[in-house]
């Protein structure tokens, strides 16, 4: 059996993504359920609740002005204890504001540390291993997750649910994990000294808005793909678990495979199937009566999110290598601006017509087509979006 290379950056890149997952995957899975059958909730209360998950993704920007006190690092790792801790009281008291409470404290763990991840990614991985690479931590976030909630799916097979001993269980790992990181790995330096000041660059402009429609893409997958299998098709906990096993077994196959493509085809023909796919499986969610359609869109519509490696790499072949810190931070909180607002307000939407939210999020997927179209073959300094590359080329005629 291999040993674990705990010199190695990649290790740490690692072990922060399964401590990740494990939290963060259980949390999720449960969710609904545990907020439907004991809290009561309906989904204007799970809209509230999502929409202030995500105010700690607003917030991601403040990051960079924290990483003045203390090294990318150790914030990562104390991102990820925030995270267990978050999740391991879940489940104390199945009330409103306690879950309320509860997510905040969990999503600030969650986003820091995705911000930090992707920041550190990026920052260590050469450009050529890149997508390969974040394919590959896709993988494992996907393994991790199919252990794990095989587990909880076992389980659930012999027991009732017992949510409180799920999500203690779940983030007191993660607690573990990331006490075993601060302890057991050393201090990576940096080899680009980062820039600790908040900043937007007018050449990265593409980058932003393609993440900003992700984020608000990606709001009405988490928030409301699952809620309509839960709501409309009455799926109950245990299926809803083995149906995030299937989509683990998916990524986990095809992630390394997509990561290969995204260095084959580039970006911007990458993206573009990614959003011809999501135009297809919004319209076909709004209006979806049968449980299995509705089942196979979910599966197609997870694997899709594998496709967003492109955006990263993207970003990271036009950026000044001092500016990935500052900018993985402000994209997060340019992620979470539609991720605030958006779940509760669709939520009041979807109390009126579900199928409204879903072609919402068909006409989202439509201006990120058109937009992906401007990314360059060859993205680089200078060469940031095909607008730029036609002016660089007239001004050298």
């Amino acid at each position: 059996m291999p040993s674990i290379d705990l010199q190695n950056r990649k290790t740490l890149l690692y072990l922060l993504a399964i401590g990740n997952t494990i939290a963060f995957a259980t949390w999720q899975v449960m969710l609904n359920n545990f907020a439907v059958e004991q809290a009561g909730f309906t989904g204007e209360e799970i809209g509230i609740l999502q929409s202030l998950r995500e105010v700690p993704g607003f917030l991601a920007f403040t990051a960079i002005l924290l990483m003045l006190f203390i090294r990318q690092q150790n914030f990562a790792i104390l991102s990820l204890i925030t995270l267990g801790f978050g999740t391991a009281i879940t489940a104390f008291y199945p009330s409103a504001l306690w879950l309320y409470f509860t997510t905040v404290v969990m999503s600030i763990g969650f986003h820091y540390l995705e911000t930090l991840h992707n920041s550190l990614s990026l920052q260590w991985l050469k450009k050529e291993e890149a997508p390969e690479v974040l394919g590959k931590l896709l993988s494992t976030r996907a393994i991790s997750n199919f252990l794990v909630l095989g587990a909880i799916y076992i389980y659930l097979m012999a027991f009732a649910a017992n949510y409180l001993l799920i999500y203690l269980i779940a983030g007191g790992i993660t607690v573990a994990i990331g006490l075993f990181c601060w302890l057991a790995i050393p201090h990576f330096e940096d080899e680009v000294v980062q820039k600790k000041s908040l900043f937007l660059r007018k050449q990265y402009w593409l980058y932003y808005i393609l993440t900003f429609l992700a984020g608000a893409r990606r709001q009405i997958f988490v928030v409301f793909a699952g809620f309509l299998l839960v709501e409309k098709f009455g799926f109950p906990v245990e299926n809803v678990v083995l149906l995030t096993l299937v989509n683990a077994v998916l990524t986990f196959w095809l992630a390394p495979k997509i990561g290969a493509l995204i260095s084959y085809v580039g970006e911007r023909r990458a993206l573009t199937l990614e959003y011809i796919g999501l135009i297809i499986v919004f319209a076909s969610y709004a209006f979806v009566d049968s449980v299995a359609v509705a089942i196979a869109l979910y599966l197609l519509d997870h694997l899709f999110f594998a496709m967003a490696i492109a955006i990263k790499t993207y970003f990271q072949k036009i950026a000044d290598p001092a500016d990935i810190a500052a900018t993985s931070s402000i994209s997060f909180t340019i992620n979470h601006i539609a991720a605030v607002v958006l779940p509760a307000l669709l939520g009041l939407v979807w109390v009126i017509n579900h199928s409204a939210v879903f072609l919402i999020g068909a006409g989202i997927a439509s201006c990120s087509l058109l937009l992906t179209q401007l990314i360059p073959d060859h993205p680089g300094q200078g060469q940031e979006t095909r607008l730029a590359a036609a002016a660089s080329i007239a001004a050298t005629e």
